[in-house]
């Protein structure tokens, strides 16, 4: 009778494994195809004449909130400043 109640609880906990096993892997491939999306927004930017690296540092900043981007851009101007810019 333990044999059987131990051997219920593999196949139960192998059973969870797999099935979030298979909820990550698909959630991984889900994730792959938004990020080729962003890929291509960022591509027609470029060909529209937008300059990337500037729009991916907006996206940063506008991830930021409020006071944390305030403080992070007033530290960067001291720094600026200390060294002459």
């Amino acid at each position: 009778m333990m044999n059987e109640v131990n051997a219920s609880e593999e196949n139960v906990s192998a059973s969870q494994l797999r099935l979030f096993l298979e909820r990550i892997e698909t959630l991984e491939e889900e994730k792959k195809g938004m990020a080729d999306d962003i890929k291509d927004v960022y591509a027609e930017a470029k060909a529209t004449g937008f300059d990337i690296k500037t729009m991916k540092a907006l996206v940063r900043l506008r991830k930021m909130e409020t006071a944390a981007r305030q403080e992070a851009e007033a530290l960067l101007e001291t720094y600026k400043a200390a060294i002459g810019l």
